[in-house]
């Protein structure tokens, strides 16, 4: 036992020594938990910004010049007046996203207590602006009638106020949910490639042979593989959310970023054991990669940080509770968004340990099988 613990930890130092000697492995760990984390969270918004929109004003009171005034920024661009044959082919040049169509006799209509129409003609195309920015334009235009109504001398009664509290995020900035999301896509993209690129560089120098004449197995080497690549990506993400996320962004991190490493040290076991499953269906790294993106890319869309796992369909939400990336994602979320302790968090800790173990025995029966047939 203590000559096998021996083993994996020379094996993991020779591991490391191969990587830091790798320039190109090197420069995509750096770059991808700082400038591509960065970018990344100032670049991506969901929140509402600069979109442009239309007024067509065929009432011309005050009511309707009260309302074209109100679309400011940083939401929306300066609003253009356009005519009512305007509206289709404007909106089919992308000139604009919103055109809203004040129709005639609008607040006179209003001010007799009638419910005069106003139509928003919204440019869907463009889905998460056209949700936020309908949203934003019917509490705009209501909040302005309200206030004329009122002033009016014929107040509007409410039944009821909501009142919203928002804990996590307050002023709701899409960069500091992008930011730790990015965190999480990324340490499943690496802890693919590293481990993969682990097994094939070792094919390609023709190192593999020296490993079979060893006094190892195959179970040691996939065991340094695996702790060598993860103390490289947990060093670089620790590093990033005190640096980047913490640090440039500013972002405030509600749990305990200790937890959050134990919880990434399990996810990058289940991880790096299913690279080293497809390493060794591929001859070459070009190979590899071509294995390699459609499950980063299945698992990162999937994996509910892109969209709620409850949004879709039941089939696939059972599919995906066999990928690490869904327990993962929701461990995350709890521990760095909502401040979840272990008590909370323990099943998808589980959850990942058991998948990873699965993964661990497959890759070892491949491994096996791989260094034999050589």
């Amino acid at each position: 036992m203590l000559r096998s613990l021996k083993n994996t930890y020379r094996l993991g130092v020779k591991e490391l020594n191969s990587l830091r000697r790798d320039p190109v492995l090197i420069f995509l760990i750096i770059f991808t938990f700082t400038f591509a984390i960065y970018t990344v969270a100032t670049g991506v918004q969901t929140e509402l910004r600069n979109a442009s929109i239309a007024i067509v004003d065929e009432d011309h009171s005050e009511l309707s010049r009260q309302i074209s005034a109100s679309f400011l920024k940083p939401y929306f661009k300066s609003p253009v007046q356009i005519g009512l044959g305007e509206i289709d082919s404007s909106m089919d040049a992308s000139k604009f996203a919103f055109v809203i169509d004040i129709p005639p006799d609008f607040q006179a209509n209003l001010m007799a207590q009638q419910t005069p129409t106003l139509q928003v003609n919204v440019d869907a195309t463009a889905m998460t602006l056209a949700g936020n920015g309908a949203a934003y334009i019917q509490t705009i235009i209501n909040r302005q009638i309200g206030e004329f109504v009122s002033q009016s001398g014929t107040p509007i009664q409410q039944a009821v106020t909501i009142s919203m509290r928002t804990k996590f995020n307050p002023n709701l900035e899409s960069s500091w949910f992008m930011a730790v999301m990015q965190v999480v896509s990324n340490i499943t993209m690496l802890s693919l490639i590293l481990s993969g690129a682990a097994v094939i560089r070792e094919r390609e120098r023709g190192t593999i042979e020296h490993l079979l004449v060893m006094p190892v197995t195959p179970g040691e080497i996939m065991l340094a593989k695996i702790w060598a690549n993860g103390l490289a990506i947990i060093l670089a993400v620790i590093l990033s959310l005190y640096a980047i996320v913490q640090g440039v962004l500013g972002v405030h991190i509600s749990g305990s970023i200790v937890l959050f490493v134990i919880g990434t040290a399990l996810f990058l076991y289940a991880m790096t054991a299913l690279g080293i499953v497809l390493s060794t269906f591929a001859k070459s790294m070009p190979q590899f990669a071509l294995l390699a993106i459609p499950f980063f890319v299945v698992m990162n869309m999937l994996s509910g940080g892109t969209s709620p796992l409850e949004g879709m369909p039941k089939v696939l939400q059972i599919i995906m509770q066999a990928s690490p990336s869904t327990h993962f994602t929701s461990f995350a979320q709890a521990v760095l968004f909502r401040g979840a302790g272990i008590d909370i968090v323990w099943p998808q800790m589980a959850l990942m340990l058991l998948i990873g173990t699965v993964l661990f025995v497959i890759s070892l029966m491949r491994f096996r099988s791989t260094m034999s047939a050589r």
